[in-house]
């Protein structure tokens, strides 16, 4: 019988979401990847209880997260039951609809049928009467917009989502679906863009200023480039590695000579933090408090327990932020 460590709230950072009441620790688990039929369930198990243990209250799932689509949250489901169910309500736990689930033309996008449904299947496989998040995982290009927030007020009024919430919307999107939500009486909580020292479309386009003017939370998803950020890339395309496989997510094209170089600087500059790479790009996201939460995947527990020692040093010096800056610039540049 597993039980949770009493200091599990001791070291964590927690933030405010946007203007809600809702705290989000710094880093949150991302079921993404790791949680299928192909790894092993008790690796899964000890991922999500260390987690926990570490004041990682919050998992973040998605309908199609496997593979297959929907195992991640069959898989936390089974974890919810065995492990979790006295502690339901310290956690967070979301989900997303959005991407391909079910053949037909109602098992994707943005339709009320489908969104409402996914939700529907989403709670029966995790067991649950609710989410605390539900995302619309990516605009649709075809579904008014009015829909697509129609059916996330719908999932609060229902009491199936207890907050909602977008990912992958452009700034000029997602402060129309604030201002929809608004007008129905269920506040955009968050955004879930893809974000990290490698990717500056946040910034670049609006978005975070965006966010900051709506007063709503963000939760950057891939803040370690799939990889490229966790220092197994500093001496080329490692055996086994996401860029040796056929990954949709992380081409060998990609790895070149002169990004290692850049990779390299960046790990320098890490080293005069006492962080690995990793750790640095985590906390560089995190820095000055604009992004709520970075989503980490784990392989293992102590995967984990690396990422998470990130929290131990969040700021950075003005120097240190105009080096990583143009290494960054280099490294587009390559």
């Amino acid at each position: 019988m597993y039980t949770a460590h009493t200091d599990r709230y001791a070291d964590m950072p927690y933030r405010r979401t946007g203007r809600s009441g809702l705290k989000l620790p710094a880093l949150s688990l991302g079921l993404w990847h790791n949680f299928g039929p192909d790894r092993p369930v008790d690796t899964q198990r000890a991922i999500l209880r260390r987690a926990f243990d570490l004041g990682v209250s919050h998992f973040d799932l998605a309908n199609n997260y496997g593979p297959p689509p929907g195992a991640a949250e069959s898989a936390l489901g089974e974890a919810l039951k065995a492990d979790f169910g006295p502690y339901r309500d310290e956690l967070v736990i979301s989900t997303k609809a959005g991407y391909l689930m079910w053949p037909g033309p109602y098992g994707e996008w943005g339709s009320r049928k489908y969104l409402l449904s996914s939700l529907d299947q989403s709670l029966g496989r995790m067991g649950l009467d609710y989410v605390d998040i539900f995302y619309s995982h990516r605009p649709d290009p075809e579904t008014p917009l009015e829909e697509t927030m129609g059916a996330l007020h719908s999932a609060v009024q229902q009491g199936k989502a207890l907050y909602v919430g977008v990912s992958n919307y452009s700034p000029e999107q997602t402060r129309e679906a604030a201002r929809i939500l608004g007008e129905l009486g269920t506040p955009l909580l968050i955004h879930q863009p893809r974000y990290s020292m490698l990717d500056r479309r946040p910034e670049e386009q609006g978005l975070l200023d965006t966010l900051d003017e709506l007063k709503v939370g963000s939760i950057a998803y891939s803040p370690l480039e799939q990889g490229l950020l966790t220092g197994r890339y500093l001496d080329g395309i490692p055996e086994g590695s996401r860029a040796a496989s056929d990954s949709p997510f992380l081409s060998a094209d990609t790895v070149t000579d002169d990004l290692v170089g850049n990779l390299r600087a960046l790990a320098d500059i890490a080293k005069t933090r006492g962080q690995s790479l990793a750790q640095m790009a985590l906390a560089w996201v995190l820095r000055g408090g604009r992004v709520t939460s970075a989503l980490i995947g784990a392989s293992s527990p102590q995967q984990l327990e690396d990422s998470v020692a990130a929290t131990g040093n969040l700021d950075f010096s003005e120097d240190e932020l105009s080096r990583i800056d143009e290494i960054v610039r280099q490294a587009s540049k390559a």
